[in-house]
């Protein structure tokens, strides 16, 4: 199975947006380059930036997100974020009314359910959890293999945590760290 990589793009002072739900300038750093990071040619970023990010994206198999993030995104269109192939949706609700039962999206009650099924969907790739309250559930529940962050030069002073409401302590390995333009990527193993 592929690990499971905890992910989000995160204030200086630990935020992954306000709190209005906007993230403000924490995604700046992907128009701030010269270097296109997809195909649509809207993102780019610093060569150090890409040789990161461009990795880890080829990796990830599935992304597992909250329903607020869902709903915030109107479920992105039906089609799962950057060329990844399926997301789970972590929720005690159903899919929404007229919602396309074909679209590569699953609908489940719970982190440990989300994990299982995104490990089951992405076979050897990774599974990445998105940051805030679903990735500090996984995170407390001991299923999260990494944590990555894009650190952004911003303070919020408030607004939604990268790690969720997480209560305990957790030990994380020494960072890997690369340096882009208006960004700083952290990349830390989770201490078992």
């Amino acid at each position: 199975m592929g690990k499971v990589v905890m992910y989000g793009s995160v204030s200086a002072d630990g935020f992954i947006a306000g709190e209005n739900d906007q993230p403000g300038p924490l995604f700046d750093w992907l128009t701030s380059g010269d270097v296109p990071l997809d195909e649509s040619g809207v993102l780019k970023v610093s060569q150090p930036s890409y040789d990161y990010t461009r990795q880890y994206w080829d990796q990830i198999g599935v992304t597992i997100a909250g329903r607020h993030v869902f709903d915030l995104t109107d479920g992105w269109d039906g089609t799962p974020p950057s060329g990844i192939d399926h997301v789970v949706v972590v929720t005690h609700r159903p899919a929404p009314e007229g919602w396309n039962p074909d679209a590569p999206f699953h609908f489940v009650d719970g982190v440990k359910s989300a994990v299982a099924k995104a490990q089951e969907l992405a076979g050897d790739r990774i599974v990445e959890v998105a940051a805030g309250d679903v990735g500090g559930q996984a995170l407390a529940a001991g299923l999260v293999d990494e944590v990555r962050m894009d650190v952004v030069p911003v303070v919020f002073g408030s607004g939604k945590r990268y790690f969720g409401s997480v209560a305990a302590q957790h030990l994380l390995e020494d960072p890997d760290v690369v340096q882009g333009d208006r960004v700083l990527h952290l990349r830390y193993q989770v201490r078992r």
